[in-house]
């Protein structure tokens, strides 16, 4: 298990201008250094110019469940339907689902936009309780029906898996076959995609690996989820080189057209239809993130650069944010200082003070040589990575000071909280 945990397999396209651009022994070391303290494990891709990642063989594959970047998959294929007058964007859902809510007034358009106001079956349902143990199609729909609206279709974007299960029963629906044959026939295979599928249950098999929760320092295994509840928004296996295949073929138009391509993109109320937009600096990009037990996943493209990245994960205790972060600054050249290799000897006082957004209050004190940070009567010791950036090793909090603006953001793998110095 050693070996799946501290792996971390770095494929890159590497051509004379490419390797100009891009510092790959960086990549490599930050990479390295975050597998070697024991914070972060995975895989990554990058491509650049569309050309296929270089894929080093060190050891047999390593595939991942990536959670909600299935969404991504389901808009491409409901786009290929469309285009092939099987379906439309304002078709309603009433076609297919007469009995759920609002039926009648929510389209295909509304669920690719997450503007439906059906609420989520992943929420207020247990679903911790249920999450191994498979559900049928009519249970599933008998649980979106129950839940009801959580306000009226068109009203506003608010995100639910329950747009894209059932966008996934559409596709199946219309093609009169499994979600898993469809994205064979329409995805997998035309691009090769031999290491992406789709999951029909619990069971993890090799070369698949258990996703890891980090417990004080120990690697805990997560209970698997029943990939059959998850369907159409949540249900694909892959890795980042079939990823980086898929999104460059995609903005490439090897799976739909630019018409269409160009509506996925449009973006109404920060959704996209299937995907998102985000912006490091002014470069603008397009794709989606996925998680799902303690797997971590996303892939985006950078049209301008034409590059695209794709991360997956089994395991991180390390602020994804910063992780991808990093990545991105070695990617654009930009300046970038390792994590854990920085021993700046600031004074530690200038971090003093009391800190607090409107729902935490932390105090942060020095005694002797030590960097301390209290809130809610628990005592954390932090330990220095970085230039004004500090880590509680134990409870997998980060702590990254702005001395100038008076400001600290306190980090876990997936949130950021941004509290100001108070006076």
């Amino acid at each position: 298990m050693k070996s799946v945990l501290l792996s971390i397999f770095l494929w890159l396209f590497i051509s004379t201008s490419y390797a100009q651009q891009i510092n790959t022994r960086k990549l490599d070391s930050f990479l390295t250094t975050l597998s070697s303290k024991g914070v972060a494990m995975g895989s990554l891709a990058i491509s650049k110019k569309g050309q296929p990642p270089y894929r080093k063989e060190l050891s047999p594959a390593t595939l991942y469940r990536i959670g909600s970047v299935t969404k991504l998959f389901t808009a491409v294929l409901v786009f290929q339907l469309i285009e092939e007058k099987k379906l439309s964007l304002d078709q309603k859902l009433s076609r297919f689902y007469p009995d759920l809510p609002n039926a009648e007034s929510i389209s295909i358009e509304d669920m690719l936009y997450h503007r439906t106001g059906l609420h989520d079956y992943t929420k207020d349902t247990d679903f911790t309780t249920w999450m191994d143990q498979p559900k049928s199609k009519a249970e599933l729909l008998t649980i979106i029906k129950q839940k009801g609206s959580d306000f009226q279709p068109g009203e506003k974007s608010e995100y639910s898996n329950s747009n894209f299960l059932l966008l996934g029963y559409i596709i199946e629906s219309i093609s009169k076959k499994t979600y898993a044959e469809v994205l064979k026939k329409r995805i997998s295979d035309p691009l090769q995609l031999t290491n992406t599928w789709f999951g029909t249950d619990a069971g993890i098999k090799t070369p698949q690996v258990y996703s890891f929760k980090n417990k004080n320092g120990n690697w805990t295994p997560e209970k698997s989820t029943d990939l059959s509840i998850h369907g159409g928004a949540g249900a694909i296996v892959s890795c980042p080189d079939d990823l980086i295949r898929f999104i460059n073929a995609l903005f490439a138009n090897k799976l739909i057209s630019q018409a269409s391509l160009a509506s996925m993109k449009t973006i109404v109320n920060e959704y996209g239809m299937g995907m998102f937009a985000n912006k490091y600096g002014s470069k603008k990009s397009y794709g989606h993130n996925g998680r799902i037990e303690e797997f971590y996943a996303a892939v985006w493209h950078y049209p301008e650069a034409n590059l695209s990245i794709a991360y997956c994960t089994n395991g991180i205790h390390y602020p994804r944010t910063d992780l991808i972060e990093g990545v991105l600054k070695i990617c654009f050249d930009e300046p970038f200082s390792l994590p854990f290799s920085n021993r700046s000897d600031e004074d530690l006082k200038i971090y003093t003070g009391n800190y607090s957004n409107n729902e935490l209050s932390v105090n942060c004190s020095v005694d002797g040589n030590q960097l301390t940070v209290e809130t809610r009567g628990v005592v954390f010791d932090l330990e220095r990575i970085g230039n004004n950036y500090f880590m509680h090793a134990g409870s997998g909090y980060y702590f990254e000071f702005f001395p100038q603006r008076r400001e600290l953001q306190i980090k876990e793998t997936d949130n950021i909280y941004y509290l100001n110095k108070q006076k």
